[in-house]
């Protein structure tokens, strides 16, 4: 059936929308939690919001060709807004919902949308605040109708309203929809989705409905998915990954797709769904394996002694287990008791009870925190990609799951390692163009349709990839050994203690780094120790918390000094931020990404400290409040050793 989208029968999100709403009509397509209580929509009803909204939209004047900016969580009647722009033949283009204003901007003004989706009267001021710099912007449609009462209706209108102009539209022109659907096909574009900017501004990458369609065909019958599992939409609907997750394969496959209340609490939403298919960062595995430990330490003893001699067990034979190979009878059982004691209420209570497949990428993922959730039967498994491959470029097949490496080529995708160790593939999901960036095109893709992706990697003799780092980051210390700063921030922020890391090191004569600290996880072992604090910044400032990171720290150092490639990296000196980096400060993207550069300039006078004979930094930094206001903070900054292991100690 699926095949249809190769063979042109069902070769857009419009076509399949109909198919799903013949074939699977009474089976859920999308849910949503308001208020407390789960709201379902079967794919027949579904099919009728969108199509309601699409003829309204039309009526409103959209035309094919026309972008349609779509902003905030994750919600029904946003990604119904994406397939009825399709419908017409338009072109959605999802802005991160969490943006200021002034990142808004660049996106609509250089996607040249007509017409904005927006959730909520947050969004729309947002809008309205850049308005004038958006001379294509024409009308903004708002769905949550609480707070909008006072605002001047000549360009806003209510997704309701719109949808009901719809329905008496359909009336007097019933064949209208169906015929605009016909009218597309699998080379249209399907969407513009924006890169996160890690080194610049964000470009609009263009992805064709075949580009989605057929890399979400390809990834769904690898994985065998199919209309009876449940997925969690939870992550930005401007991301490549949420876009493919939570619509491509869901509209390919019939799976349901279930909307969180709020980011507050999608942990709490996750346990009730319960899904079978997940996807997260690994920040959020990392996230939830903290929490779990935090809990832990403040459990009884008696409880605590049960965790760690069961977990013990699990890491033995646990992923064996999951892998069908063979354990001793007596580790069975053992572990069979752990099921009942320990791991199924774990499962149970981080939503995961019914997770039959799970993935991870984005950025490396720890050994430890990797093998302790395959240790628990959880089949979490690793992928690579990026926005311009319509996510898949590797994925780990069943029985061939490491944690060192992100798997073998995706299906139909074709993979060569440049000289220089540069990544290069080339895809049915290979992006068209960015917008309006012919020369950044050129730069980013061959002519034979080779894609560059700014990673250094290798396949190991197994047929596995493994990425090392970006390239351009990858440098080398004044001695002539690698640097992989990259490499050596994942090993940092495999400790909970360690939220985000950037390290130093290309064409210098020892590496050293940034250190950012979880407040929660650090903040709960401070409550241990009755040490008292106010705020991060005094939490980050404590002697004892930089005695806790040495010694994580160090740990990275001992395992880097087996590593001859590596042994030069290990960290010398290094410092806790007295501030968390921040995307409304420039020093993440939206995605959580380092914008490595960014921060190298705006610390100029740390990293200079750090390669000094200094102990001490002074240093103010300005920050943006959740309010959007200005203010300065300054601290005093402690830079510490850490110790040297192997050959170098002797040298250095």
């Amino acid at each position: 059936m699926n095949e249809s989208i190769k063979n042109q029968e069902h070769d857009t999100f419009p076509k399949l929308l109909l198919r799903n709403a013949a074939q699977f009509a009474d089976l859920p397509s999308i849910r949503e939690k308001e208020f407390g209580i789960w709201q379902t929509w079967s794919w027949a009803q579904a099919a009728e919001e969108i199509k309601s909204f699409a003829n309204g939209l039309a009526v409103l004047g959209f035309e094919r060709g026309d972008k349609l900016a779509i902003i905030g969580d994750n919600r029904p009647h946003l990604y119904w807004a994406m397939a009825a722009a399709q419908s017409l033949g338009g072109i959605p283009v999802p802005a991160y919902q969490d943006a200021v204003a002034e990142e808004m901007q660049y996106v609509l003004e250089h996607s040249e949308a007509r017409f904005v989706v927006a959730e909520d009267q947050e969004q729309v001021d947002k809008v309205l605040e850049v308005w004038k710099h958006c001379p294509k912007l024409e009308e903004i449609i708002y769905k949550d109708v609480r707070g909008m009462g006072g605002y001047d209706r000549g360009h806003l209108h209510d997704y309701a309203e719109i949808q009901q102009q719809g329905r008496e539209f359909e009336k007097s022109n019933p064949e209208f929809i169906q015929r605009q659907i016909e009218k597309g096909n699998g080379s249209d574009i399907a969407i513009i989705l924006y890169t996160s900017g890690t080194t610049g501004l964000p470009k609009g990458v263009i992805l064709t409905q075949d580009n989605v369609l057929i890399t979400a065909l390809n990834s769904v019958n690898r994985d065998g998915l199919n209309n009876t599992d449940q997925a969690l939409a939870y992550l930005p609907m401007a991301w490549v990954g949420d876009h493919i997750f939570s619509y491509g394969q869901s509209y390919v496959s019939g799976f349901c797709v279930n909307c969180p209340e709020s980011g507050a609490t999608v942990m709490q939403d996750l346990r009730e769904i319960g899904p079978s298919y997940f996807f997260a960062p690994p920040r959020i595995f990392e996230n939830l394996l903290t929490t779990v430990m935090i809990r832990m330490e403040d459990a009884g003893l008696l409880k605590r002694m049960m965790f760690k001699q069961f977990m013990e067990i699990a890491r033995r034979v646990g992923v064996k287990i999951l892998e069908k190979k063979q354990v001793p009878i007596k580790d069975r059982l053992l572990y069979f008791v752990g099921w009942i004691l320990v791991y199924g209420p774990l499962k149970n209570t981080l939503g995961f009870s019914r997770i039959r497949l799970a993935y991870t990428a984005g950025e490396a993922i720890g050994p430890d925190i990797f093998d302790f959730y395959r240790s628990l039967g959880i089949n979490i498994k690793q992928l690579y990609g990026q926005t311009e491959s319509a996510v898949f470029i590797t994925m780990q097949p069943d029985g061939e799951v490491r944690a060192d490496t992100v798997g073998t080529p995706a299906p139909d995708v074709e993979i060569r390692i440049a000289d220089n160790g540069e990544v290069l593939y080339r895809s049915p999901g290979v992006f068209q163009s960015y917008y309006k960036d012919p020369q950044a095109t050129a730069e980013a893709k061959t002519d034979e349709g080779w894609v560059h992706t700014g990673d250094a990697g290798f396949f190991d003799e197994s047929g596995h990839l493994k990425i090392i780092d970006r390239a351009r980051d990858v440098g080398k210390m004044r001695d002539g050994s690698m640097f992989a700063p990259k490499y050596l921030e994942n090993k940092l922020k495999f400790f909970p203690q360690i939220k985000e890391a950037v390290t130093f090191g290309d064409n210098k004569d020892y590496a050293s780094a940034i250190i950012n600290i979880d407040l929660e996880a650090v903040g709960n072992w401070a409550e241990r120790k009755n040490i008292a604090y106010a705020s991060y910044q005094e939490l980050a400032a404590i002697p004892e918390v930089h005695t806790m990171l040495r010694e994580c720290i160090d740990q990275v150092n001992r395992d880097l000094s087996v590593d001859s490639n590596l042994a030069a990296s290990q960290i010398r000196r290094f410092l806790v931020l007295h501030k968390e980096l921040d995307a409304d400060d420039g020093e993440l993207t939206r995605t959580r990404k380092v914008r490595r550069r960014f921060v190298a300039d705006k610390y100029s006078d740390l990293i200079t400290a750090l390669y000094s004979e200094n102990d001490h930094c002074h240093i103010k930094t300005e920050v943006t409040y959740e309010d959007g206001k200005k203010g300065e903070i300054e601290a005093d900054l402690r830079i510490s050793p850490a110790t040297i292991f192997g050959s170098l100690a002797e040298t250095g």
